[in-house]
């Protein structure tokens, strides 16, 4: 999700943030499994892979500002981490990691990110209600700049990661909630018992980091390990592409107990070659009016896609297909999923959530305490 653009409070100094206030994050590109530690030259650090919004937190010891992934604005939408952050940083700094929301009791918490993502509103009011009702947390995990002894700070993007490691953990060697420093280790191993075991409390999966890597803005120099399980759903529909011509994305659906067809999310990223293909496998299913015209409905609306074409093409639920997923989020896949192939084999009537794998629950707090 990309929150829009807003006002914020007056810019940080960059002079006193070593240059680093508008660096953009470095990201991750995906892998099947997690990497021996020594498959990289110098080693990796695994941490968990937190499902938040990314946030880079400036700090010149007057103003603090938190920008997104795009570097876009998100320090009005978080007021709490606002006031909350100044008085756990001892000096100006630039602090990378990720927005996280907490919810559950105590010994049974876990990440919701629904709840997260109801903080993007335009509407300030609605803004500072939630901040009361379901504040945010910070977990960091990557430090950009430090304080310097001329109470400005110094920038570390050139320095390999096992120093602004080093220089993280001593910044917040006594750090608060709503504050949290990242776990890490170096054992391969504990990394892939992280990520069978954290998922329990709505983590995303596992992020490798080369130790001896420098902060490289922008660019894909990290290794992220989700899951990635298959499922046989319904196709309920689907979206003629922006271009004006094919499929653009599949509606999915499974059944509920009940018996009831939900949909449950969608399926995209086809070539233009398949998706024309796509229009012409699926002729058959599509739903006509009273005059022979394809009928036409829309999907729920939500305040994401106010401006959005939610229109979609109707089809009989006979047809099947496999598609792989890495989560689900309530009873929706949390991210789009790939489609693998056609299950002609399966009855739509015995596609429902029961085949869907439950990860065993998981204390986030447990996850959040540093071992």
């Amino acid at each position: 999700m990309t929150p829009r653009a807003a006002a914020t409070t007056p810019p940080t100094d960059p002079d006193r943030l070593g240059g680093v206030a508008a660096v953009s994050p470095m990201l991750a590109k995906a892998v099947a499994r997690v990497p021996d530690a020594d498959s990289v030259e110098g080693g990796l650090s695994y941490e968990p892979k937190w499902d938040g919004f990314r946030g880079v937190v400036s700090w010149d010891g007057e103003t603090l500002e938190i920008s997104s992934r795009g570097s876009k604005p998100l320090t009005r939408y978080f007021p709490e981490l606002v006031e909350a952050l100044p008085p756990l940083l001892p000096g100006p700094c630039v602090l990378d990691g990720e927005i996280v929301l907490r919810r559950g009791d105590a010994g049974n918490e876990r990440l919701d990110w629904d709840a997260l993502s109801q903080r993007i509103h335009p509407a300030a009011s609605r803004i500072a209600t939630l901040s009361t009702e379901t504040p945010a947390s910070f977990v960091a995990f990557d430090l950009l700049a430090e304080p310097a002894d001329d109470g400005a700070s110094v920038s570390l993007l050139d320095r390999p990661f096992r120093e602004r490691r080093a220089a993280l953990e001593r910044l917040l060697a006594d750090v608060a909630a709503p504050l949290h420093l990242s776990r890490t280790t170096t054992d391969a191993g504990t990394a892939r018992r992280w990520l069978d075991e954290f998922e329990g409390a709505g983590l995303d999966g596992v992020v490798a980091k080369p130790l001896d890597a420098p902060y490289a803005p922008g660019k894909r120099t990290l290794l992220k390990i989700k899951h990635h399980r298959t499922a046989d759903v319904v196709v309920l529909g689907y979206r003629v592409h922006k271009s004006g011509r094919g499929v653009g994305s599949l509606l999915l659906g499974l059944h509920d107990a009940a018996g009831e067809l939900r949909n449950v999310g969608g399926a995209s990223a086809f070539s233009d070659a398949r998706r024309l293909e796509l229009v012409d496998e699926l002729a058959d299913l599509v739903v006509h009016d009273a005059e022979g015209g394809v009928e036409h409905a829309e999907t729920e609306r939500s305040r994401f896609s106010s401006g959005k074409d939610v229109s979609y093409v109707p089809l009989r639920p006979e047809r099947v297909v496999e598609v792989r997923y890495d989560q689900m989020e309530g009873d929706r896949f949390r991210h789009t999923v790939q489609v693998e192939r056609w299950r002609d084999d399966r009855e739509a009537a015995s596609c429902g959530f029961d085949q869907l794998e439950v990860p065993a629950a998981y204390d986030l707090g447990e996850v959040l305490v540093r071992s």
